[in-house]
Parts: structure tokens; sequence; C-alpha cells
């Protein structure tokens, strides 16, 4: 189903998303800017989203490169979290992406907490601190799990947690990346048996590397199904095919997903753009 012709849609296409991570220096940004995100933002996504680093590494580049994106004309939405910050150093950078004129946060758990404190703070808590302090300024997106996430024990757990992110006051959400369109749909019967109905946009992962993709996974608790796993290893030494065959394994998993109704794709770009914009081109994206 090629987005530009579903009828039932009001913008006549999927929304269309794309993360970046904020590189370490000035000048990388400005290459990221200038290359990869104006590549991209050839398909006129309805947002980029800027990741906030482990352990808030990237904290002074994530803003940083907000409003470098948003110069160039691209609407973003600031990865949030309390990952080290205090409450302070976090309202401080929100009446900064206030001032910018964001009108849209993702709010993370982000890393554990700093050692020496054994204080949790989970996404629920920010949502709560951001509708209370800026009721009428941002619409809150938060993560969502098909597949669970790997610090809960069952899958019912982990929709209590969801749930409770939603009922604090988030108003749509991005998955992690996945390969069986099953799990999303399995999800999304969860959320709809317990009377959730938010939007629930699908989180993309280009395939472009194995050995990343496996460490990535890991990680993140995301299931690279045995089947997809022996076909990489067909392409081991051959970067091309393996990315020509990612492209064709990615953009069926999306027109299943868009035929099962997800509102939206979000591609987890890794700052390239060859394969995102290539996948997105088969699903029937304009560029302009």
């Amino acid at each position: 189903m090629a987005p530009e012709q579903d009828n039932n849609n009001h913008h006549h296409r999927s929304c269309l998303s794309f993360e970046f991570f904020p590189p370490k220096t000035e000048e990388a940004m400005d290459r990221l800017v200038a290359g990869p995100a104006m590549k991209l933002a050839a398909f006129k996504p309805d947002f980029v989203s800027v990741t906030y680093g482990a352990g808030g590494t990237t904290r002074q580049g994530t803003p940083s490169l907000v409003g470098k994106l948003m110069d160039a004309g691209l609407n973003c939405v600031p990865h949030l979290s309390f990952g080290g910050s205090t409450p302070d150093e976090l309202n401080t950078l929100v009446d900064h992406y206030k001032s910018m004129g964001i009108k849209q946060l993702l709010c993370l758990r982000g890393d554990n907490p700093a050692e020496g404190t054994d204080q949790h703070i989970y996404a629920k808590d920010l949502v709560q601190h951001i509708q209370q302090r800026y009721p009428e300024d941002f619409e809150l997106l938060v993560a969502a799990y098909p597949e669970v996430h790997p610090d809960a024990a069952t899958a019912s757990e982990d929709l209590t947690y969801f749930a409770d992110k939603v009922r604090a006051g988030a108003s749509s959400a991005i998955t992690q990346y996945f390969y069986s369109p099953e799990a999303y749909g399995y999800f999304l019967q969860a959320c709809e048996n317990a009377g959730l109905s938010v939007p629930v946009h699908v989180g993309v992962m280009p395939i472009t590397n194995i050995d990343s993709l496996k460490r990535f996974s890991e990680k993140a608790g995301a299931d690279i199904p045995r089947w997809l796993s022996k076909s990489m290893a067909n392409y081991a030494d051959r970067e091309k095919d393996l990315i020509a065959f990612g492209v064709d394994v990615v953009t069926n998993l999306c027109e299943k997903l868009l035929q099962m109704g997800a509102p939206g794709l979000h591609f987890y770009t890794l700052n390239r753009w060859g394969a995102s914009s290539q996948i997105c081109r088969n699903l029937g994206f304009l560029e302009q």
C-alpha cells in the first residue's frame, strides 16, 4: 500500500519521521544536517527526532543539533530523559525548547540513575512532570515495546507500564524496532483490550551491518528472527548485497505494518540516509 494512495488518511499518507543522534563536534553536526538530514528532508517528513545520549553524554549536543535542524526547516522532536539531570536542569532545557518553538517531546526513561543514588525515575514520571509544569505547551510521545521491554518480567507487566505513561498524558508512541509484524499486531490488540487508543508509530531499523544490528538488538531486547539471522549470514562479506537484501526485507515489513493500520513509520537512521531513502521510495513516499 503506497502511503499517498491511502484515502482514509486525512494527510493522504502515513506519518513519516527520521531519528538522528548528535555527533560529537559542531563540524560533524553541520555535515549531518547538510548531508543525510537534507537527503531525507526531501521526503517531507512530519518530524525528525534527536536522541539524548546515554547518561546524558550528548546533553549539550541534543539542543544544538535540534537548533541546526530547525534552522534547516525541519520540525524537531527532541528526546528527553531525567538520565543524570536534576529537575532544575531538565526544566531549563524544556524552557529552552519552548522558546525555540518546539511543540513535541519524546519522553524516555533514559539510563539507570547515577551511581550512589537509588532513585528510579520512569518515563511516566517525566510525562507527569512536564504535564504539570507545561500543561498546554507540548504534545508528549513515549516509547512502546511490541516485543516487551527487556526489564519487564511479563508482557502484561510491560503493558501496565505503557498504560501508566498514556494515562499520565502521553498522546502517541513510537515502538522499539522489530522484524515480526505479529508482535505489533498482538501489542495493538493488547492496547485495545486495555482501552488504550493512542496512535502507536512503528520504529524501523534498516539492515545495513550485521554486527552492529546484533549488538543493538541485544542491548534493546529486539529479536532478530532465526530466518533473518541465517539469511543475513549469506551476505556476511558483501555489504552491497546485504543492504539490498535488507531494503527488501524492511520494505515488505513496512508494507505489512501499514496494512495492519500502523499510523506512521519512524526510521532509526543511525545518521545515514541511503537505505532509509530506498525503503521510503519503495513504499511510495515521494521526494519533493
